[in-house]
């Protein structure tokens, strides 16, 4: 299968590097300090969406300020030896042209920062939590990442592991790729699935980019 596009727009947690043991380790100390329970969390939807709209799901209004200040200062501290690079990354993203990729990611720009720095990840373009009024799976993060590559975002390819990036993207009229490092195949609806970056390989022509799967 081959896709041609303008721009490749990723997600970065489970798609560019995998941070899932420091983020269980870091929300179940967090949870711990707020009183919340493993109930409260079964019932709301956790991966792919901004930590300010989890928080707001499970606490007062007047402690959430302070729960995500918390919550940004226990992962930021647990980065070291806590992200790796996955399968296929590296290589992939050395592959293309800086104006032709950007990260849009549910975390905070420092946490953003902070990860893709652990592996060495440092893109030019990055739209994160605290660039967007409404988090994913509302188009806004995507559509703004298009706005700021100044490509259509019909040209553009959105690679994701949740949910709820997928939906944004497809919200956003771009063509989703899914990754199955964090979710079942069955539980991904997108263009295209794929285990990771890996399965994929790209060629910047003078028209774009070409992926290959």
């Amino acid at each position: 299968m081959k896709i041609h596009a303008d721009a490749l727009l990723f997600d970065n947690d489970g798609t560019l590097v995998s941070s899932l043991e420091s983020v269980n380790r870091c929300w179940r100390r967090w949870a711990t300090e707020y009183g919340i329970t493993a109930d409260d969390f079964a019932r709301i939807e956790l991966h792919g969406r901004p930590a300010v709209e989890i928080a707001a799901d499970l606490l007062p209004a007047d402690v959430v300020p302070e729960a995500l200040a918390r919550i940004e200062q226990l992962e930021v501290e647990d980065v070291p030896g806590g992200v790796v690079a996955l399968p296929g990354t590296l290589a992939l993203l050395d592959a293309l042209p800086a104006e032709r990729w950007a990260v849009v990611t549910s975390a905070t720009r420092r946490l953003a920062e902070a990860r893709l720095e652990e592996v060495g990840i440092r893109p030019k373009t990055m739209i994160a939590a605290d660039d967007i009024t409404r988090g994913k799976p509302d188009p806004e993060p995507y559509l703004l990442a298009a706005r700021e590559l100044g490509v259509d975002p019909a040209r553009c390819v959105v690679f994701e592991d949740a949910p709820a990036g997928l939906q944004a993207g497809r919200a956003a009229g771009m063509t989703t790729v899914a990754l199955t490092t964090t979710h079942r195949a069955h539980e991904l609806d997108a263009d295209l699935v794929v285990e990771d970056l890996s399965a994929l390989s790209v060629l910047v022509t003078d028209h774009g980019v070409e992926i290959s799967a």
